[in-house]
């Protein structure tokens, strides 16, 4: 309701009733586009790889009997910081003396060159995926790992009898039999990327250009906080809920089957 009406934060006058004004301006809004483009950027660059990371390391880890809780321990640790703190952490490493120049130099043979992780657009970009692929990496590792435990080893140990390698193993059994546990990871970071705040907010707040980064949330915070436009922002927050049901339905649709084959 309150996005159909204009109101001040700072003013002591009724909400206006604006009808769908607050939805038009923002459809005809290079800001808000900018905002939608931005998150789009974010959510396909830092979703895959977490997708696919996860996956790839939770494999790895039930491979190895020895030593599999401590690798679960040691991704899982960022997960369990906050986001700010995380931010914080990675604002140091990205300084133009912290580690991040240090080992890009040490990587690729150069000396004292400034990669401007904190300042170029496709560099700042990619701080904020970094940032957010180490703290939740570790989430959803284990959550693959959990499901990749719960499988029957009885069907591996016939696929292994049958002839089958590793790689026809994981395949035709493990991966199939792991579609309810993707489908959790994937609904879960998909909603993760669209709602990203901390990240960009910390990143602006700490001298960083706020265009490439500034995100829906980021936006409706602006919006809200420093404009005191509260129709205008709850506007924006409906529609970036609308787009997070509209990608939920869509995953579970697209992953519904009745049953797993084996071939």
């Amino acid at each position: 309701i309150e996005s159909f009406f204009n109101r001040n934060l700072l003013s002591l006058r009724p909400p206006r009733f604006v009808g769908w004004d607050n939805y038009t301006y923002l459809f005809r809004s290079r800001d808000f586009w900018l905002s939608v483009q931005n998150t789009a950027i974010f959510t396909v660059g830092t979703f895959v790889p977490l997708v696919a990371f996860s996956l790839l390391l939770a494999v790895c880890i039930m491979s190895i009997p020895r030593f599999r809780r401590f690798f679960q321990l040691s991704l899982y640790a960022p997960a369990v910081l906050s986001s700010v703190v995380a931010a914080l952490i990675w604002l140091l490493i990205f300084d133009p003396r912290g580690l991040a120049n240090q080992g890009m130099n040490a990587l690729l043979g150069t000396s004292g060159v400034n990669y401007k992780w904190l300042s170029d657009t496709f560099m700042l970009r990619l701080s904020t995926i970094i940032v957010y692929f180490w703290k939740y990496i570790g989430y959803f590792t284990v959550l693959f790992v959990a499901g990749i435990g719960a499988i029957p080893y009885s069907l591996t140990e016939a696929a292994l009898i049958d002839g089958a390698n590793r790689w026809q193993l994981f395949w035709r059994i493990t991966f199939p039999l792991l579609k309810p546990t993707t489908l959790l990871v994937s609904v879960m970071t998909m909603i993760q990327c669209l709602k990203t705040f901390s990240t960009q907010y910390l990143f602006s707040t700490s001298g960083a250009p706020t265009r490439p980064i500034n995100v829906i949330t980021l936006n409706i915070y602006n919006t809200a906080i420093k404009d005191y436009r509260i129709g205008r922002a709850t506007a924006m927050s409906i529609l970036l809920f609308l787009v997070m049901l509209v990608f939920t339905w869509l995953q579970l649709r697209l992953s519904r089957t009745e049953e797993v084959t084996f071939m």
